[in-house]
């Protein structure tokens, strides 16, 4: 099972969560599609997007349940990237676990990657 992750503030997803649907962060919306990373990519960008920020989830995604409104594009460095083209039900997400900081304040993914 190939999981996805989204790194999203942690009041983004308790609005969702009461909705039942996730529209994205703000650069989300207006790239017309949620920004989505792989294990092997999540790290990256974390330190690229979110350095210093605290209140984060990643949340994961089977990625099998995402349908066709799952793509992979092209984009950092030529890499494929994960991109959902609708709103995402909150129903699909396997977890949302806090992203808290290590001493040195990068991201601590000890134990969320899959």
């Amino acid at each position: 099972m190939a999981l996805i992750y989204k790194i999203v503030a942690a009041d983004e997803w308790a609005r969702a969560s009461e909705t039942g649907l996730f529209e994205g962060s703000t650069v989300d919306r207006a790239d017309g599609f949620i920004h989505f990373s792989t294990a092997a990519q999540v790290m990256e960008t974390a330190a690229k997007h979110f350095a210093g920020q605290d209140d984060l989830l990643l949340v994961a995604v089977e990625e099998k349940h995402c349908g066709d409104k799952l793509v992979h594009e092209i984009s950092r460095g030529g890499a494929l990237f994960p991109h959902f083209y609708a709103p995402l039900p909150v129903a699909l997400a396997k977890s949302a676990s806090p992203l808290k900081r290590r001493a040195d304040g990068a991201h601590d993914f000890a134990g969320l990657l899959e």
